[in-house]
């Protein structure tokens, strides 16, 4: 049987890591093709040696070059951003897990070649909204969901009809801060930002799952994916996150998708779908899981969870403002320019700044993005390269 040639792109991040971990698994299946990265080159050099993949792409130009140096042999390597492009194009399916904007070019291409596409960049929907669902639709290009709750939902619709859907119950285990006083929320610190209470993610996602502007992108990002009204979509609160999320049907039925907190599960999902094989994902014990518990979330806590529904409301345009300034908002709390208090601020000063933002196509989304993210960095008089 011939081999599928995959790239995964952003493979020295949390997602393309647990990506290459299942792949280890199917290599009856899988010819690793292409690897990328934005600045971590001694990790994809070590990953290049290990998967020996014939294209590398370094997205940051300067960490290029120093790959360019250390590059293994028979490797051909790309820089810039468009290096992603070049490791679809061959490719049977591509696992898009680059952080942020940079991941759509890489969405509309493979739309539009037909490559199927394994996403867990949730810019490409948040930021494509309806251009991205129409483009999905028309091309009919395999979209396969690697984020926990989405795979969760996506699980749970097969067999079933989208128009008998009810409701979707997407879970969010509320961060490190659930429990905590909202004086002292106003007050958190990076370190305790950090600090998520299931998952181990990055810094980016990290700080957004305790803002909860995490499930805000979620809620945006489910809407777009199975092009559902947005109030059939409830956030619960589910401290466990052994639900993954749920789907309840008009006939009052409620299916869930359990798991243990590990990504390699949905992950071997989307790359064997739609087959269940064996993986070394983690097994949930049921008996050790003990109580699960439900509850609303608090939107005086949780601010910008607000501010997402708000930007739904106000459609594709305002949901990209809400994501970019949220992006900018993150970096400035990491660089110790703002308080955490601070991230919703400056969301909420930036929708309403941009707040008649209209996108007429992809190219509007880049210039669009770029003007929001420039404003919030001059309301604080700081430079690009204070956050970098």
């Amino acid at each position: 049987m011939q081999r599928k040639k995959i790239s995964v792109l952003g493979s020295t991040g949390s997602i393309g890591k647990n990506t290459l971990s299942v792949l280890t698994q199917f290599k009856d299946e899988y010819e690793i093709y292409g690897l990328s990265c934005h600045t971590n080159i001694a990790a994809l050099k070590r990953q290049a040696e290990e998967f020996s993949p014939a294209l590398l792409a370094v997205t940051s130009a300067p960490q290029a070059e120093e790959m360019a140096v250390c590059l293994p042999a028979g490797a051909e390597l790309f820089a810039g951003p468009a290096g992603l492009l070049e490791l679809c194009h061959g490719a049977d399916i591509v696992v898009l897990g680059v952080v942020g904007v940079a991941g759509l070019p890489v969405f509309e291409y493979c739309l539009k070649h037909g490559i199927p596409i394994a996403i867990a960049t949730k810019e490409a929907l948040v930021y494509g909204g309806r251009l991205a669902r129409d483009l999905m639709d028309a091309t009919g290009t395999p979209v396969l969901p690697l984020d926990s709750e989405l795979s969760a939902i996506f699980q749970c619709l097969q067999g079933n009809r989208k128009q008998e859907v009810h409701e979707i119950l997407l879970t969010a285990s509320g961060g490190p801060f659930r429990s905590w006083e909202i004086e002292d929320i106003k007050r958190a610190t990076l370190k305790s930002a950090l600090a998520h209470p299931n998952w181990s993610m990055g810094a980016k996602i990290s700080i957004d799952s305790a803002t909860m502007a995490n499930k805000g992108l979620e809620i945006m990002e489910t809407r777009w994916m199975f092009d559902i009204d947005p109030s059939k979509i409830t956030v619960v609160v589910h401290p466990e996150s052994i639900v993954h999320s749920m789907v309840r049907y008009a006939d009052g039925s409620v299916m869930a998708q359990l798991g243990p907190t590990d990504m390699r599960l949905p992950i071997a999902y989307a790359l064997n779908y739609p087959r269940r094989r064996p993986n070394n994902a983690r097994v949930l014990d049921i008996f050790q899981t003990g109580a699960l518990h439900f509850e609303k979330p608090d939107y005086e806590k949780f601010p910008c969870l607000k501010l997402a529904y708000r930007a739904i409301e106000g459609g594709a345009p305002l949901q990209m403002v809400f994501n970019a300034a949220n992006d900018v908002a993150v970096a400035m709390f990491r660089a110790g320019i703002i308080g955490f208090w601070d991230i919703h601020r400056t969301i909420d000063d930036a929708m309403g700044k941009f707040s008649g933002t209209v996108l007429n196509d992809f190219s509007d989304i880049y210039d669009t993005d770029a003007r929001i993210r420039a404003y919030c960095l001059e309301k604080r008089g700081i430079r690009q390269e204070d956050i970098s």
